[in-house]
């Protein structure tokens, strides 16, 4: 019996020996701790002993020990208790269970009455409804309901696996926080983990499954990818809203913003605040204060504030703004796969060898086609098109050639008073290393154009009206001219007619063209009477189904004179061969042949 007791003993004061020896855990902020009055409780021990020469302040309590403080029950194989100090020291099968919703199990379990603390070690488990928390060291204090390790812990809640090297749960707000290392893995192991995250500090709400992101975070779903440093993420929905200009990457496109919302498992990302949507695979960009992103179909939006960017000609960029901007994919995850980007009102355009303005554009990547609608104007260097409509065939984001629909008209600034000029009903325009190299004009072809001698002396200006004409042009100047049956008149430089200088549908829309990618934003309309008047197609005039079964009806109820006279002789001929007097109609006929003679 000896022998036990100092085995007892031995296993205390070692117990004690790790306690003092283990590193001090991680301060915490909080308030005076105010003492306990109660005491704690001796419920039951299936054998006690004192041995002053042991341990005179302790009694040795071996076999089913209970203990109770203010409604805890705690049990073990065996203690030391002091009840000077009321505390005591628990070892073997330690269990404390508080209500019927905490328990905390471990292999020793050291507990001071006076402060409310109890410090397990070893093999600890922490259980709080469907949470459970694991680790080798674990102070619960009571006081404030607060467990924390400082050895590295597991929770496991709601199918999530959270480890850290510190952290803390307190079962009354079921808010845990972890510090240092921190992974959360959903689901958790065995199962295939869909998500990971990985942060410094990590605050997590057992009760709704939402971890708030503090510091450096990563998260990876998939082929997505979320670094923040402020926000929250659902497990349950796989949502996440993050803020401070968190980072969304997604299967080669990037989404940024002051706020970023995105769901996971549907690939939807709303961008708010400065947004961005980059492709990095076709090399542009949108930009605005609202930016919207569906992966599974292929749908992204950009407003308020919208700019479009393509850098795919290196440090060129083409700066596009409009009202707002909206991408449609077809026949997504297919070979005829294809996607429309739409461009909505006011739109502007700067590069710095391409300007443009329209109110409406629609790119088809089907085709490499962008249209502009309503009084577009196309700029390069100082050349202007200008038309009801303007289709630009792209190559690898290149200008290819050039169509403008209607009321065609192509202008070339020379000086401030002289102008080359063409129009005409439809104008194509072929580029080679983006410049023209071919214009082709359609249709009641009008031309004022001012030719050079050797000495890049102005000549005169030659006006010419023909059907169709063709431009071939070398170094931005005019090589050659073709054209079929065609009247015009040379002027010699002093001796224009003032009337002749322009086309009547001349007109240079220089002050509405953009500066630079800053004035983009500022809208210019055309001055009065220079607006396109847009053109009527007349058709012919289509008949109605009422109109033509009136038609028949009218038709069929009407009978023409000659058929009158005829059902009048014919009647009279009946009734003269019913008297008698009727003459044969072979001679009735003949009769009346001689008549006509």
């Amino acid at each position: 019996m000896n022998r036990r007791f100092l085995g007892i003993c031995l296993l205390a004061l070692f117990g004690l020996y790790v306690v003092f020896a283990m590193p001090p855990a991680k301060q915490r902020k909080s308030s005076p701790r105010r003492p306990s009055d109660s005491r704690v409780h001796l419920l039951h021990a299936d054998k006690l002993y004192f041995d002053q020469y042991v341990n005179s302040a302790a009694q040795f309590l071996v076999g089913n020990v209970k203990f109770q403080h203010e409604g805890t029950l705690m049990y073990c194989d065996s203690a030391l208790f002091y009840e000077s100090t009321n505390s005591f020291d628990a070892f073997g099968n330690v269990r404390m269970l508080q209500g019927d919703t905490l328990s905390l199990t471990g292999d020793v379990l050291y507990y001071n009455g006076l402060d409310q603390l109890a410090r397990v070690r070893h093999n600890v488990v922490l259980k709080h409804l469907k949470t459970e928390l694991y680790t080798d060291s674990l102070d619960y204090d009571r006081l404030y309901n607060l467990g924390y390790f400082f050895e590295g812990g597991k929770l496991l809640d709601q199918g999530n696996q959270l480890t850290s090297d510190w952290g803390e749960y307190n079962p009354a707000t079921r808010e845990a926080v972890f510090n240092y290392n921190v992974k959360l893995l959903n689901p958790a192991p065995p199962a295939e983990t869909k998500t990971t995250l990985v942060s410094d500090t990590l605050h997590y709400n057992t009760q709704s499954g939402v971890a708030r992101i503090f510091g450096p975070s990563n998260i990876e779903h998939g082929e997505s990818h979320i670094y923040s440093e402020s926000g929250y993420y659902d497990t349950q929905t796989d949502n996440s809203y993050l803020l401070d200009r968190s980072i969304l990457s997604d299967n080669g496109k990037k989404l940024v913003g002051d706020s970023v919302v995105w769901d996971g498992e549907l690939k939807v990302g709303k961008a708010f605040g400065n947004a961005e949507f980059v492709d990095v695979v076709n090399k542009n960009m949108f930009s605005g204060n609202y930016a919207y992103y569906d992966d599974a179909n292929g749908y992204a939006e950009a407003a308020d504030s919208a700019v479009l960017m393509d850098f795919s000609q290196g440090p060129d960029t083409m700066y596009v703004h409009a009202d707002s901007f909206k991408v449609y994919t077809y026949f997504i995850d297919t070979d005829s796969m294809y996607r429309t980007m739409h461009g909505i009102r006011h739109v502007r355009a700067y590069r710095s060898d391409l300007q443009a303005v329209c109110d409406s554009l629609v790119y088809n990547s089907k085709d490499s086609c962008m249209v502009m609608y309503y009084d577009p104007i196309l700029w390069q260097v100082g050349q202007q098109l200008v038309g009801e409509e303007i289709r630009a065939f792209l190559n690898d984001s290149t200008v290819d050639s050039v169509q403008v629909l209607r009321q065609a008209l192509s202008v070339e600034r020379i000086d401030s008073v002289h102008y080359n000029q063409a129009t005409g009903n439809e104008m194509h325009s072929y580029f080679r290393d983006g410049e023209i190299y071919l214009t082709t004009l359609d249709g009641n072809v009008l031309v004022k154009y001012y030719p050079f001698d050797d000495d890049s002396l102005m000549i005169g200006m030659n006006h010419v009206e023909t059907t169709e004409l063709k431009l071939y042009m070398d170094n931005r100047k005019v090589q050659k001219i073709w054209m079929p049956e065609a009247t015009g008149t040379i002027y010699p430089i002093p001796l224009i007619p003032p009337e002749q200088l322009y086309l009547e549908n001349f007109a240079w829309f220089d002050y509405i063209r953009p500066s630079d990618k800053d004035d983009i934003f500022n809208w210019r309309t055309k001055r009065a009477g220079s607006e396109l008047k847009e053109s009527v197609r007349r058709e012919a005039p289509k008949q109605r189904l009422n109109e033509i079964s009136k038609k028949k009806k009218k038709k069929a109820t009407a009978e023409p004179e000659d058929d009158q006279q005829d059902k009048q002789q014919s009647e009279q001929a009946l009734a003269e061969a019913a008297s008698g007097n009727a003459e044969p109609q072979a001679e009735k006929t003949e009769n009346v042949k001689q008549k006509e003679k």
